[in-house]
């Protein structure tokens, strides 16, 4: 089958593997991957070369900018060519659908991100008539009509300034022979399993499938939405659309988490087998919303185990504590059994950090850990600390750096807020070069630690 196509099927798929159609493309990806890693001076066999997969983590339109001006410079830097797969969270999915619309996007994705930042910074609002006509047509043609279809027609648009009717497996469609870009996988959580604690939360969009990554439970993407009865398809409903899948991975205000947002029919209803929780069987319906109401990064969509991912960089764009996620994903693997290195912080790091972290162990993924705003691109001179040891950086950083870069980092942190209207010009282009720069600045390093990946997995062999 070829993997241009998603695979028809109107069955539920319950086993540990990977998606034929994903892994064809992986592999095509894997070989351009190693032409990649050759250039830029890193030798390895077809079987060393690293699986690596790059995180976006939610955070509104910051989010969605910081993205796009880190996939410029990975690109311009060559290191985009060597990322496997792109997985995102709310408004980092803003940018990776964007991105998806324009046929290998990474081989001019200058040109794509001048586009799109032209789009949100003179792109029309969209007229009350476009977006009651949209809604009139959500509601009469979906089975079920939540508030994440009113999100999506009056909030959503308001940023990403565009009603895109794409399908997933439309858009994929135009990417999938050559292995030019990474694999995309976009993230929501179930609600139930969240707020009760039972099952398994994670769940996962791809150009193939969409389930839930732990359990292992998927139904192709193209039917998702659809209703199913004991594992097949009973009635067809038309494939999502991106603005509403836009909405279904965006944050919403907490205050409204009560409301029922993303409701679906439930493909796994009355499906039968020890795989599958039976909380995941049990209803007609689930609710699906926003994965950083959870953890504000897509760890787990990677972390499935046959990715086999050897290291992971996460561009983390949160608010708040800018190692959150990280720490986060420590402490459920932790509890689930999922390899996944340890996570120690520097003290005074939270308020004032650094803009590249390495933490590494026996048989984990080595995970790459960036904030957005640090005391490097928003104002700091210290770039030395990679050949310091712990206590040296601590009194380095307390005595040298804290004072000057805790003020500007603050100013960077209020000036873009996630709850705020649409950025202006100056703040997309000010957003885009920061981001930026974490990239740049850490080029050396990025490259260092592919090339441990590299002799890790030969090691391993």
């Amino acid at each position: 089958m070829s993997a241009s196509k998603p695979q028809e099927s109107g069955k539920v798929r319950i086993e540990p593997s990977l998606n034929k159609n994903e892994a064809e493309f992986i592999d095509g990806r894997r070989k351009s991957v190693l032409e990649s890693l050759k250039k830029l001076q890193i030798d390895c066999s077809k079987d060393e070369v690293p699986n690596i997969a790059l995180l976006g983590s939610g955070g509104g339109e910051r989010a969605m900018v910081a993205l796009l001006g880190s996939l410029v410079q990975l690109q311009k830097t060559g290191l985009l060519d060597c990322i496997l797969y792109l997985s995102g969270v709310s408004g980092s999915t803003w940018c990776m659908a964007s991105v998806y619309q324009e046929p290998d996007w990474s081989t001019k994705l200058e040109t794509v991100k001048d586009k799109i930042i032209k789009r949100l910074k003179d792109g029309p609002k969209i007229s009350w008539k476009e977006a009651f006509a949209k809604l009139k047509k959500y509601y009469y043609e979906k089975d079920h009509f939540s508030l994440t279809d009113i999100w999506a027609v009056m909030v959503i648009t308001s940023f990403v300034k565009e009603i895109d009717e794409h399908t997933l497996t439309e858009q994929w469609s135009q990417h999938s022979k050559d292995g030019k870009v990474p694999f995309p996988i976009y993230t929501v959580i179930d609600k139930k399993c969240k707020h009760h604690n039972i099952g398994d939360p994670w769940f996962e969009i791809t150009p193939h499938e969409a389930g839930y990554s732990l359990t292992g439970a998927f139904v192709d993407a193209s039917n998702f939405g659809s209703k199913f009865h004991k594992g097949s398809k009973k009635n067809q409903q038309d494939e999502f659309d991106m603005l509403y899948l836009q909405d279904a991975w965006t944050s919403i205000i907490k205050c409204m988490n009560q409301w029922t947002w993303g409701r679906n029919h439930n493909f796994l209803h009355n499906v039968k087998g020890e795989a599958v929780p039976s909380t995941l069987q049990e209803t007609e319906t689930r609710d699906y919303e926003d994965a950083g109401l959870l953890l504000n990064s897509p760890y787990f969509s990677v972390l499935r185990k046959e990715r086999t991912i050897d290291l992971i960089i996460s561009l983390d764009f949160s608010e708040g504590d800018p190692f959150l996620t990280v720490k986060e994903a420590a402490k459920t693997c932790k509890e689930l059994n999922i390899p996944f290195p340890e996570v120690n912080i520097p003290q005074g790091h939270s308020e004032v950090p650094m803009d590249f972290y390495v933490f590494t162990g026996q048989n984990t993924p080595t995970v790459i850990h960036i904030p957005l705003f640090n005391m490097v691109n928003c104002g700091g001179k210290l770039k030395s600390y990679n050949v310091l040891n712990e206590t040296e950086i601590s009194t380095v950083f307390r005595f040298k750096c804290v004072h000057v870069s805790s003020d500007k980092i603050e100013a960077w942190r209020k000036k873009y807020t996630t709850f705020q209207g649409p950025y202006n010009a100056e703040m997309i282009t000010d957003l885009v070069e920061v981001a930026g720069k974490n990239i740049i600045n850490n080029k050396d390093s990025l490259l260092e630690e592919i090339r441990a990946a590299v002799r890790q997995k030969g090691s391993r062999r």
